[in-house]
């Protein structure tokens, strides 16, 4: 399916990682003033290196004050925003409670599910002035059940999946579209890294799952609201 974005003003956050650059070739490639988010300048040069021209803004979606210069610059550059994709997270693993440390919990809370708070409060009220919005976050099917010695990153991507449903009910009434996907294990190069004795072919790509992120956030889309949408591919 071969989906034009002309005219849209697209906002993906976190993205210089693995996913968020599948995300940003897809809409680039669609036509989309795309801007997105990163933390490291080497981030910010692989990402360039890769798809070329690009806007990218330097901030951390767990500081309030920074998400909402954000915002503001991506108005005031373009004056408004028409889809926002959430691709900012990270995974701690392989610790039971008793072993995990309340820093570790608090890094789970703050980048799975305080920079979803917090991006999508700056940005509805953009939205909603507009009547018009689609917002994409990215949760896990861990979200919807743990297989263990993953307590705090399951209960950051669990809490994400209750706050898109929040948020939908919230904004329906102005046309806005919020959902989020669970993908099982990403095929990027940390996590074959990470687990080099799996079967690659059953993890989920990330140029699928850009795909699934643009039928979203199309006209095609407009159907789903509030759904967490299962990415699981074989694995």
């Amino acid at each position: 399916m071969v989906y034009d974005f002309s005219n849209k003003v697209v906002l993906i956050t976190g993205g210089t990682g693995a996913l968020g650059r599948a995300v940003i070739e897809a809409f680039t490639s669609s036509n989309a003033a795309s801007i997105a988010t990163y933390i490291t300048d080497k981030e910010a040069e692989n990402a360039k290196t890769r798809i070329g021209t690009l806007d990218l803004v330097k901030a951390d979606m767990t500081k309030e004050d920074q998400v909402r210069k954000l915002v503001s610059h991506v108005v005031q550059k373009h004056s408004r925003i028409d889809v926002l994709v959430n691709v900012v997270g990270g995974y701690i693993g392989g610790k039971k409670v008793s072993e995990l440390e309340e820093s570790e919990w608090d890094k789970m809370m703050n980048l799975n599910l305080k920079s979803a708070f917090l991006i999508s409060k700056h940005v509805l009220p953009v939205m909603v002035l507009a009547k018009h919005g689609k917002m994409i976050h990215i949760s896990s099917r861990t979200g919807l059940k743990s297989g263990g010695h993953d307590s705090a990153y399951a209960a950051s991507k669990s809490g994400l999946i209750r706050l898109v449903e929040s948020i939908s009910e919230e904004v329906k009434e102005y046309g806005i579209n919020v959902n989020c996907i669970l993908p099982s294990i990403i095929d990027t190069d940390a996590n074959r890294k990470a687990m080099p004795n799996s079967d690659f072919s059953k993890w989920v790509k990330t140029r699928d799952l850009a795909s699934l992120v643009l039928f979203l956030c199309s006209e095609e889309g407009k159907v789903m609201n509030g759904v967490a949408v299962p990415a699981y591919g074989l694995a």
